[in-house]
C-alpha cells in the first residue's frame, strides 16, 4: 500500500490531484495482480489454497483503495466549493 495520509487540511489542490493520481495507479496494479493471480490459478502454477490467500490480499487491498478513492474526491469537491475561480 502506498503512504497515506488522511489529514488533507494542510494540502493543496495540487496536492489533492497528486494522490488521487498515485491511488489511480495503486488501482491498476491491483486489477493487473488480480488478472495475474487469476491467470496462475487458471494454468495451475499455485495452489487453491494460496489463490484463496492472495485473493483475501487483494480484496482487502482494493477495499482500502476505493476507500481512499472516496475520500480523495470528497476532499477535491470540497476544494473545488472553496475555489475562488469558481463560476458563481
Amino acid at each position: 500500500m502506498p503512504v497515506w495520509s488522511e489529514d488533507f487540511a494542510a494540502f493543496r489542490i495540487e496536492e489533492v490531484l497528486r494522490c488521487q493520481s498515485e491511488n489511480r495507479a495503486w488501482s491498476k496494479a491491483l486489477r493487473q495482480r488480480n488478472a495475474d493471480l487469476v491467470n496462475s490459478r487458471l494454468a495451475k502454477l499455485i495452489s487453491q489454497d494460496a489463490y484463496v490467500s492472495d485473493r483475501k490480499l487483494v480484496h482487502e487491498d482494493t477495499a482500502e483503495c476505493r476507500r481512499r478513492a472516496a475520500i480523495l474526491d470528497t476532499q477535491i469537491g470540497r476544494r473545488m466549493l472553496d475555489s475562488p475561480l469558481r463560476d458563481n
